[in-house]
This record gives C-alpha cells, sequence and structure tokens, in this order.
C-alpha cells in the first residue's frame, strides 16, 4: 500500500481569466495529483522579479499524493499546459550564463543564473513535499525562492498546520 505525502503547491496565473485559471488548475491537480484538504484565499500581488501591467492572483493549496514528488511535477506541468502555460511563459534561467566564463587571466568566474520571469496563465510550484528536500537540476524542495516571497508565505502559513 502506497504512503501518502503531503504536498503545498503554490498557485498563481495574471493572464487571462486569473481566478477561474486556479480554479481550473485546483480541479485538475484534485483529480491528478491528489486530495486537495485546503486551499487559502486568494490574494493579488504585484509581479514578482520582473515588470508588467498584470496584478497576479495567487494561493496555495495543500494535498495528499501517492505520487514521488517528480511525478507530481510532472502531473503539474501537463496541468500547466493545458491551462494554456506555454514555453514563452516558462521561467528561463539562462543556462549559458550560468557556466564558468573564462577571464582574461585564464581563469575561470562562475557567472550566478538569473531567472527570466514573464506573464502567464497559471503557475503551479512545489513548495512543499513532507518534510523532504530535493536538489535535483530541475526539482528544488523546499522551492528555494518561497521565504522570499510573501505572495507564497502569507497563503502559505494561513493554512500550514492548522
Amino acid at each position: 500500500m502506497s504512503m501518502l505525502h503531503q504536498v503545498y503547491l503554490g498557485l498563481g496565473s495574471n493572464l487571462g481569466d486569473r481566478e477561474n485559471h486556479i480554479r481550473k488548475a485546483v480541479e485538475l491537480i484534485g483529480k491528478r495529483v491528489g486530495t486537495v484538504l485546503r486551499q487559502s484565499s486568494l490574494i493579488e500581488t504585484e509581479p514578482w522579479g520582473f515588470q508588467s501591467e498584470n496584478r497576479f492572483l495567487n494561493c496555495v493549496i495543500l494535498c495528499t499524493t501517492k505520487l514521488t514528488p517528480q511525478q507530481v511535477l510532472e502531473k503539474t506541468q501537463a496541468i500547466e499546459q493545458e491551462l494554456g502555460k506555454r514555453r514563452k511563459h516558462a521561467t528561463r534561467r539562462f543556462p549559458h550564463a550560468c557556466a564558468p566564463v573564462a577571464t582574461s587571466s585564464r581563469e575561470s568566474s562562475a557567472t550566478p543564473c538569473f531567472p527570466h520571469y514573464s506573464d502567464r496563465p497559471i503557475d503551479i510550484d512545489i513548495l512543499l513535499y513532507d518534510d523532504l528536500q530535493v536538489d535535483e537540476p530541475n526539482l528544488k524542495i523546499p522551492h528555494p525562492l518561497m521565504q522570499e516571497r510573501d505572495f507564497v508565505m502569507i497563503p502559505l502559513r494561513e493554512i500550514k498546520d492548522n
């Protein structure tokens, strides 16, 4: 018998019918990822990490799942695509900027990776998965920037451990 895991997901939308995108995402998560136990209030926030005229609606949900973290990632990315998120909406990390760069003194210096954010109809981030720590190229748990983001921490605190 598979064990149930608790996963907190952050959802955000700033294109189109934002509330409907989030509602549909929660519905699809309930069907494909696991049972949605709690959902925070929706909060409206300014874009984080980029400039846009479009404000975000954000929330956090808690669900139980039998899926592994990678399976949750695959399912949530498929839901994002189904709801209109395209490659142009995805966070790009410019891998060429992350590689060591040769300097004139033949030393290499690491250039930090700077993500490039853009408007998107839906974004689903895995924030927490049980107490697990994952550090893989395509998946970091806990989400590495969540502590810096009020649009994650405010709704997370609303539903966590209540």
